[in-house]
């Protein structure tokens, strides 16, 4: 729950005080890039850890995770410029690629897939504490112009974390002779790193039909080739190949990404979207967003009990519908901007991730044995991460276009609202592509027996 924490906390307590950020550092065509960079650190090194944490254990590298990540709140506190800000955010990014899927991993570990419907309403009162702590600290934070507190926030979080779990984490891992595929992480690394940044620069830093663009791309793509190849004759591939092959995995690793896309083009542009087209301050932007991060845990908490009457793809598909209608909500909302509106219809769309996401990534966890649970993890939060990367960028992308250069204090309300609609309307989108892959997972009853675990 404290792990947690630190990744529920800096999810939502960046959004609102953007702003007063942009006011101090200047920038305001570059702020996607402060979720941006943090997405691509934590994207790029998720799958890695979770191939380690299924060698080495999971203790030791959460803790190391831990540590990365208060390395970079640290830096982010101490940040002079826009540039050194989202630098420091991509390392706040990679340790947070060890923090919350080894987390996650430690849940399916140590409880079987029945007891976790009861430890799954702890896990989400995190999620609920955060969601409204954190936009009001945000929002505050950004009303007294110490915007540097939002980071400075995590360094007792951390250290109590990391305390916590040296002296009451135990695990026993049975040490075998497995190696690490080094070139395999270098390879996926290097290639998920040019792809996501072709992604996040295209339409904003660069055109996408500019060298950059393209050279991106292309080195991603030709890195991502010989991976692929690599990992075919890997003895210990650090991403097999069977996580693409089983219909299962694919399905849900297909949900994680829409699910991240969702999360960040909300998180990013709801608040933006109230502060520019009603002039709202950033602490009622905030709370209107906080409806979404109280939704969402608020029906996680259920989603145990639900799943195991009606099963994973039903209860998944529960919450498809949820996010399509609240989704649909907010786009016919977009001209017409009201704060109320606004926070209802963000919680009928947490409402439906909360049965979203959980449901599909137990699914996944429960599927296969420990050594193979840190993996099929990672490899969601992986694509929940490259969701968020490229839910960000592409709109991004779409709200540049319209913003165009100016300042949010320069826009109009008209003209806010437009780029506005355009992003609810993309995300809308996606949720109905995300519905579309929940409907093709197969119905796999959940086991309710124990299941034995490494873990004390």
């Amino acid at each position: 729950m404290l792990s947690t924490g630190l990744v529920a906390i800096d999810a939502t307590v960046l959004a609102t005080a953007v702003p007063s950020i942009v006011g101090e550092l200047g920038g305001f065509n570059q702020f996607p890039w402060l979720f941006s960079a943090y997405l691509l650190g934590q994207a790029v090194t998720t799958p890695i850890y979770a191939k380690l944490s299924d060698v080495f254990g999971r203790k030791s590298i959460l803790l190391v995770g831990i540590g990365v990540f208060l390395l970079g709140s640290v830096l982010c506190a101490a940040a002079w410029n826009m540039l050194a800000l989202i630098i420091f955010r991509a390392i706040q990014g990679i340790g947070a690629g060890a923090v919350q899927p080894t987390a996650l991993t430690i849940v399916g570990d140590v409880y079987t897939v029945a007891e976790r419907a009861r430890v799954q309403g702890y896990l989400a009162s995190v999620w609920a504490v955060s969601s409204v702590v954190g936009p009001m600290l945000g929002g505050a934070f950004s009303q007294l112009g110490i915007w540097r507190g939002v980071f400075l926030i995590n360094i007792p979080l951390c250290l109590l974390a990391a305390w916590m779990f040296n002296r009451h984490f135990h695990e026993d891992v049975t040490r075998k002779d497995r190696s690490v595929d080094v070139l395999g992480a270098v390879l996926l690394a290097a290639a998920m790193t040019s792809l996501v940044l072709a992604v996040l620069g295209g339409g904003q830093t660069w055109a996408w039909t500019s060298a950059p663009s393209i050279g991106a791309f292309t080195t991603g793509a030709v890195l991502l080739a010989i991976f692929f190849v690599v990992e075919r004759r890997a003895p210990e591939p650090i991403l097999p190949m069977w996580v693409f092959s089983r219909r299962l995995l694919c399905a849900t690793t297909i949900v994680a990404f829409g699910v991240g896309a969702i999360l960040m083009g909300l998180t990013s542009y709801v608040p933006t979207y109230l502060e520019g087209s009603l002039r709202v301050q950033p602490i009622v932007a905030g709370l209107a967003l906080a409806a979404l991060t109280i939704g969402w845990p608020a029906t996680a908490a259920i989603a145990g009990k639900l799943y195991l009457r009606w099963g994973f793809k039903r209860t998944a598909v529960v919450g498809a519908s949820l996010v399509i209608t609240g989704a649909s909500g907010l786009a016919a909302l977009a001209h017409r901007p009201n704060v109320a509106g606004v926070a209802v219809v963000c919680f009928v769309i947490g409402a439906g991730m909360g049965l979203l996401a959980v449901p599909t990534l137990i699914a996944a966890q429960s599927s296969v044995d420990w050594d193979e649970r840190g993996m099929v993890t990672g490899n969601n939060m992986f694509a929940r991460s490259l969701g968020s990367a490229v839910g960000v960028a592409v709109f991004g992308a779409i709200a540049n276009s319209i913003f165009g250069s100016g300042d949010l204090n320069s826009l109009g309300p008209a003209v806010v609202q437009s780029g506005s609609a355009a992003v609810f309307i993309g995300v809308l989108v996606v949720a109905v592509a995300t519905a579309v892959a929940v409907l093709a997972m197969p119905r796999t009853p959940p086991a309710t027996t124990a299941v034995p675990t490494t873990a004390e």
